[in-house]
């Protein structure tokens, strides 16, 4: 038996098999979970390519459905949850992978974002989380989990990140709230905040293989992480075993975010002794 052996989620966000949130179905997938999807509408249903991404990674595992949603239209968030419901009755989790900012107002400064651009990325970034917990809520057993991927960048500046950072942060801060008010329910909201993994959201991010040899120069353990190790801190997160956390956000970075300067080794200098 699994850590996951009959409980029952939902997956927001696997877009193909580089995502983050493909990572961490495989790892709940490997310790027993029975999990429905969604994919990103596809604007010719003839040749539904997003739909066929996806279910050509969920369907050989046992993917109880997989239907189409557009975070930012609540009848599909209804239609989800609805889906999730008639399939499971009640759930004991939920993936929240998903984010986007224009990429006009992404690769921009944060002062040249536009209105329309600002109102989409925290639609789609941010507000996504709060509308799918609200619907979740009623279907989450106790001891139930929520979690939603972030980024450093929330936290601190990270050049290249831009409008997204400030999306990050407004996430993790709901994520706090909303931990505070599930909480007497007996439901869990977290965050983990991975490092850079080479996906298809990293490609609009400015610089993206500089930050990676960054992270490999500054971080404790001179390195970056791989998508299993993020599948398996999110698996845990996720499970029984972090039953006593809530409202945390857990970095998965190779410890590159406790670093307030670089390391003596980066420059030339001499590394200290094992």
């Amino acid at each position: 038996m699994g850590l996951f052996t009959g409980k029952k989620g939902v997956i927001f966000g696997i877009a193909n098999e580089r995502s983050i949130a493909w990572a961490i179905t495989q790892a709940l997938h490997a310790e027993g979970a029975e999990m429905g999807f969604t994919h990103l509408p596809d604007k010719d249903p003839v040749r539904p390519k997003n739909e066929n991404k996806v279910r050509k990674l969920v369907d050989p595992i046992g993917a109880k459905f997989v239907i189409p949603c557009d975070v930012q239209k609540d009848g599909d968030l209804d239609a989800a949850f609805q889906k999730t419901s008639e399939t499971f009755g009640k759930i004991d989790f939920v993936l929240h992978s998903v984010a986007f900012a224009p990429p006009q107002d992404l690769t921009g400064p944060v002062y040249a974002a536009s209105r329309e651009g600002f109102k989409t990325a925290m639609d789609i970034s941010v507000y996504s989380l709060m509308a799918m917990t609200g619907r979740a809520r009623p279907l989450l057993n106790a001891g139930g989990s929520i979690l939603t991927l972030t980024y450093l960048g929330g936290e601190k500046v990270i050049p290249g990140y831009n409008l997204m950072g400030l999306c990050k942060s407004a996430l993790e801060s709901a994520v706090e709230y909303m931990a505070s008010e599930l909480g007497p329910a007996g439901i869990r909201v977290n965050a983990l905040s991975a490092g850079p993994v080479k996906t298809i959201s990293a490609s609009g991010v400015g610089d993206f293989k500089k930050m990676l040899t960054l992270y490999e120069t500054f971080a404790p353990l001179r390195r970056n992480i791989t998508e299993e190790e993020v599948g398996k801190a999110a698996m845990f997160l996720m499970s029984s075993y972090a039953s006593g956390i809530s409202g945390e956000t857990l970095h998965v970075d190779s410890g590159y975010h406790i670093m307030g300067g670089p390391p003596l080794d980066a420059f030339g200098g001499t590394a200290p002794e094992a």
